[in-house]
């Protein structure tokens, strides 16, 4: 992989911003890690959710840019969980912890099938006032591996981490999204065999969401990488569907060519 670049703003992030430890279970080696910034009078922040890989720091850039425009953004590292009941109750206590009663979450891959458990799990007295997704999913069943969840605490750390790792993109890539790779990869390095293993049971434990939960709550789906081809003939999306409007600042802002259309 070779020598981590690691941003000069990730280390100054790190050194102003305090990284909080809370336990809310009555397992002491349960601890919630998180950074909090921006407007404590916010009562409504968004919360960052990470994927299997991620740590609370991940999402580093996003707290400094929306801290600035001035968002209250709280990114968490949940503690080990092996069930998602057992997460959403945990979940629940930090919230009533930080004294929450609303929150907007923001989930990438694992992170946004947890966001939206949690919503799930707290319908019938609402703590989630809406949902971002970002790579996610609503079924496990996705990933064929549901058979195999309840043997990932027995794997080595080793052989959970390729496991992960062999989800990263691993042809040709440009300098800022190898750079990105590489962080996410020392973050991985930095998880335990429990926190792996963990995640990795969550990520595939047998389970959906149940949509009547949460169709309620407003949802936008990160589904950026598709747009750079409406109004060419390799769009996927029904051309009826796109105004003329958006296709006009799609252009202007990616470029295209005569000959892509």
């Amino acid at each position: 992989m070779g020598e981590i670049k690691v941003s000069p703003d990730y280390n100054w992030f790190r050194g102003t911003v305090p990284l909080k430890k809370i336990i809310v279970d009555d397992d002491d080696s349960k601890i919630w890690s998180l950074y909090d910034a921006g407007p404590r009078s916010i009562r409504c922040p968004l919360i960052f959710l990470p994927p299997v890989s991620g740590t609370a720091d991940v999402f580093f850039r996003q707290i400094l840019a929306l801290t600035g425009w001035g968002y209250r953004v709280i990114a968490l590292q949940y503690p080990v969980y092996w069930d998602h009941l057992e997460f959403c109750d945990g979940f629940r206590k930090l919230l009533d912890h930080l004294q929450l009663d609303k929150v907007h979450l923001f989930g990438a891959s694992l992170g946004g099938f947890l966001a939206q458990k949690f919503a799930e799990y707290t319908h019938k007295s609402p703590r989630v006032h809406s949902l971002i997704l970002c790579n996610s999913f609503s079924d496990t069943s996705i990933f064929n591996q549901t058979w195999t969840a309840n043997s990932f605490w027995l794997m080595p750390a080793f052989m959970l981490k390729k496991i992960v790792l062999g989800n990263f993109s691993s042809g040709p890539v440009d300098p800022m999204m190898a750079d990105a790779i590489d962080f996410m990869v020392d973050r991985l390095e930095s998880l335990g065999q429990s926190e792996l293993a963990s995640r990795l049971t969550l990520n595939c434990q047998n389970s959906y969401v149940e949509p009547h939960k949460i169709r309620d709550i407003p949802v936008t789906i990160m589904d950026i990488h598709l747009l750079q081809f409406h109004g060419t003939k390799y769009a996927a999306i029904d051309p009826s569907m796109v105004s003329a409007e958006e296709l006009e600042v799609q252009k202007g802002s990616l470029g295209i060519s005569q000959e892509e259309q």
